[in-house]
């Protein structure tokens, strides 16, 4: 048998060795962490020249990071919401060839809108950069703000009249893109130029030369025979025209330019010897030229009444045209007699939008007249 003393004296043993064993621990533990906190509060002393080794190297993964910042930051492209392919969500072209009684809005996606703006004014600065010094603009203004403007909007003539002189409408994905950023920025640039009312001669000049080189485009747009005609651009060229009509300064140009158009071109055709092969181009572009004036004054002539600037007097000189034009027509009626219905058409759609509008019974009563008889 085990006395009393014998297992208190065992007892006491046991609790010093686990004691022991405990503070050995600790002990070892606190120099492990003292270890790993040396290099830290003492680092080895550096030479200099590996210091500034250091330094160049921070410096150089610096200047590379901010190259990349700026290069993403001029293309945009960590912005981009869809490839570059993409083809134009707000449906630029979707009412292509087809009468429209309300005007549309334009209901594209401001997001994506944005990319396409971004990707048109690169494509603008590449393709201005690539033209020779002889083309600058010998015109100065005084005002920063309108030379920028005025800037803006020749490049963006010539932008979209090249789109259409060089790509097949239609048939590349990036035309609706690039065509519907020209025509915006067309757009907004002529209305911002207008509201300062400085320089219209040269305004004018730019405008009329837009539309006759679109209309031109419209008319003939096969570079090579003239007996093979791309009709599917002649439609996108017109679709074109008609957007770019909503503004009146351009509508009611392109309404006169086109009317007198028509006149020529029944001329021609009616001394033009049936079996040239000429002769059917001739009528597809009269349908297509019709077809124009009849969306302008449909979609937009209500519009053009309500705005500050409407012109009358040149609302009565391309009255006085389409009227002239009708009467043009007429002498094909032997050969085709749909001309007349169309341009009848036409006058009908405007003597009814005209006679809804009261500040058009102030103008000519003799163009009223002929217009409504």
């Amino acid at each position: 048998m085990i006395s009393a003393e014998q297992a208190s004296n065992t007892n006491a043993e046991s609790t010093s060795d686990q004691s022991l064993k405990l503070a050995v621990a600790v002990s070892l533990l606190r120099s492990k962490l003292l270890q790993r906190q040396a290099p830290l509060l003492d680092p080895p002393p550096e030479s200099d020249a590996l210091r500034w080794k250091r330094k160049a190297k921070e410096r150089k993964e610096e200047l590379l990071r901010l190259r990349e910042d700026l290069k993403e930051a001029e293309d945009a492209s960590h912005c981009d919401l869809f490839p570059q392919s993409a083809s134009c969500k707000c449906y630029f072209f979707d009412k292509l060839g087809k009468l429209s009684p309300k005007r549309d809005e334009d209901g594209c996606d401001r997001r994506f809108n944005d990319v396409l703006r971004r990707r048109f004014l690169r494509q603008v600065r590449l393709g201005e950069r690539r033209r020779t010094d002889a083309r600058k603009q010998r015109l100065r203004f005084r005002d920063l703000n309108i030379e920028d403007e005025v800037e803006q909007l020749r490049a963006s003539i010539d932008f979209l009249v090249e789109l259409c002189d060089t790509a097949s409408p239609g048939q590349e994905a990036n035309f609706a893109n690039w065509s519907h950023q020209a025509v915006d920025f067309i757009l907004a640039s002529l209305r911002n130029l207008l509201s300062t009312g400085k320089n219209m001669n040269f305004i004018e000049e730019l405008i009329n030369s837009l539309i006759m080189r679109l209309g031109r485009r419209m008319y003939s747009p096969s570079q090579g025979d003239e007996s093979q005609f791309d009709t599917d651009a002649q439609f996108y060229i017109q679709h074109l025209i008609r957007k770019l009509g909503s503004e009146s300064y351009i509508g009611q140009r392109a309404i006169l330019s086109v009317s007198q158009k028509i006149s020529v071109g029944a001329e021609n055709l009616l001394f033009m010897d049936p079996f040239d092969n000429a002769f059917p181009n001739m009528h597809r572009c009269l349908y297509i030229m019709i077809q124009l004036l009849e969306f302008l004054v449909s979609d937009f002539l209500l519009s053009w009444s309500k705005d500050e600037g409407f012109d009358n007097v040149l609302f009565e000189e391309w009255v006085t045209s389409l009227l002239h034009a009708r009467k043009a027509l007429e002498l094909l009626e032997s050969r085709n007699g749909l001309y007349v219905i169309y341009m009848d058409r036409v006058l009908g759609q405007l003597a009814k939008q005209v006679g809804q509008i009261s500040t058009f019974r102030k103008l000519n009563r003799e163009i009223l007249d002929n217009l409504f008889c």
